[in-house]
């Protein structure tokens, strides 16, 4: 059952317990939970890592009763990358699955998302907004123009995922100039199913919760879903635009932090 909120605190990480906090969570979810691996995943010590958590900020929802030296005060967890801060090789973590060129050559602040989860405890309840509520801070703390991150289908059967694929490419795809796309040797196409026969209820109905809440905010899909075999999932790309996003829904980050 989900913990009361007031008991809960929002910050940006600030030392390595914090940091290696949001790993262990990281790794419970996706790799205990959910079946990934990957190169740098620390199975001995049960943190799930990458080469690029150095340059990105991550916010995290702390449990002050759960112990820090036990590294499991970390009960929720979304990490950014901003466009300023990108590392030395001027790529961002999606890269290896989509081509960003029509972002990058925007000129405008980009944020990219991911590793976005939430300790089973306190899933179902609120936690999830005080972490939305933590972004749209940040998003207007650092004046970001466009956010930008890979979400994620659990499996790798596009056959089992052709409604949802379908009914996002079809009713989401990103504008021109903010459509990514998968990159060539692993693009997987999302027109699987003609719009006609499609039954949008039962797609909605497979779409993860986070992805019908950025399309709720007005978000965009990429072209193309990459199936990644490592975390045992079927990405696809999501992209908003915070100048459309309120255009379509006035003072939108304010819903937010008031939700």
């Amino acid at each position: 059952m989900a913990r009361d909120l007031p008991k809960l605190e929002l910050r940006l990480a600030t030392n390595e317990q914090d940091l290696l906090g949001a790993q262990r969570l990281r790794y419970q979810v996706f790799i205990e939970e959910l079946g990934g691996d990957g190169a740098l995943v620390d199975h001995e010590n049960r943190f799930e890592t990458d080469a690029f958590d150095p340059y990105y900020d991550h916010l995290i929802l702390v449990d002050p009763t759960r112990s820090a030296l036990n590294l499991d005060h970390v009960v929720g967890v979304y990490r950014f990358l901003r466009s300023e801060n990108l590392p030395e090789n001027g790529r961002f973590y999606c890269e290896d699955e989509y081509d960003l060129t029509a972002l990058k050559a925007s000129g405008r602040k980009l944020l990219e998302l991911g590793r976005s989860c939430l300790h089973v405890d306190f899933r179902g309840g609120t936690a999830m907004y005080q972490i939305w509520n933590g972004l749209a801070e940040y998003v207007l703390q650092h004046e970001i123009e466009i956010l930008f991150g890979v979400a994620s289908f659990h499996g790798t059967d596009l056959n089992a995922l052709r409604e949802p694929l379908s009914y996002l490419y079809h009713s989401h795809l990103a504008p021109e100039d903010l459509r990514v796309r998968v990159v060539n040797d692993a693009y997987q196409s999302m027109n699987i199913i003609p719009p006609d026969a499609l039954d949008r209820k039962n797609a909605m109905a497979q779409t993860p919760a986070l992805i019908k809440a950025y399309l709720r905010l007005g978000g965009f899909v990429g072209d193309g879903a990459f199936v990644d075999h490592d975390f045992n999932t079927t990405d696809i790309c999501l992209v908003m635009d915070t100048e459309r996003m309120n255009q379509k829904r006035r003072h939108i980050y304010t819903e937010v932090r008031n939700t």
